[in-house]
């Protein structure tokens, strides 16, 4: 894995590392190469510094006793980011600093797996950064997101995909999907659209008129 990121366009997305389950490091590799900004939440430091990688932001409330003056030197240069709010997981506040510096999108990796209510956290706090910040969340097995009203791309036959309603969503229609979605309502608890998959190679197209509707693109 490569110890430095290469491109310095912030119309690229950043690269937030929380502090998860680890992906493989092909697919962290390959967020590297394409990311202007590398932040690393302070309970995974130690984990990623292990790897090689560069950081250019250390972020966090940084209690019990942690101390990050320890890494100016050894990845200098290093912006840190002291966080202390305790309303806010450290996930969100990273959100908040990429919004304070006008970075539109974000990729998301080591926010899921281990503790469940963190990975819930995570996946839900999506919505609430709609008009925000664009958000990407990834792991070995998925790729999760936030869909717009009207959401069109190409697939590949049979590509396993998931529609996971936060709340309510009502007024879903699809196309090219192998349980089509007819004016349909999904309702976290009660009713969702997992396991789905993409009926033939080509555009499918997803809409719906009220709720947040994240999409899921599995890949096992």
């Amino acid at each position: 894995m490569s110890s430095h990121h290469i491109v310095r366009d912030d119309q690229e997305p950043a690269l937030i590392i929380a502090n998860g389950a680890a992906c493989h490091p092909e697919l962290l590799g390959q967020l590297l190469e394409w990311s202007p900004l590398v932040i690393v939440l302070d309970s995974a430091i130690e984990r990623v510094l292990e790897l090689g990688i560069k950081v250019d932001v250390l972020l966090g409330d940084f209690d019990r006793g942690f101390d990050p003056e320890i890494y100016k030197t050894t990845q200098y240069p290093i912006e840190i980011v002291h966080t202390p709010d305790q309303e806010k997981t450290d996930l969100e506040k990273a959100f908040d600093y990429l919004i304070s510096r006008n970075i539109p999108a974000v990729n998301v990796v080591w926010a899921t797996g281990r503790r469940a209510d963190h990975t819930i956290t995570n996946l839900t706090n999506i919505v609430r950064y709609r008009d925000l910040l664009k958000i990407v969340i990834l792991d070995d097995h998925s790729k999760i997101f936030l869909l717009p009203q009207k959401f069109e791309k190409w697939y590949p036959a049979t590509t396993p995909i998931s529609l996971i309603p936060i709340g309510t969503v009502s007024g879903i229609f699809s196309k090219n999907l192998t349980y089509s979605l007819e004016n349909d309502t999904l309702t976290m608890g009660y009713r969702t659209g997992s396991s789905n998959n993409v009926a033939q190679d080509g555009l499918v197209t997803i809409t719906h008129t009220k709720g947040d509707l994240l999409l899921m693109e599995c890949f096992d």
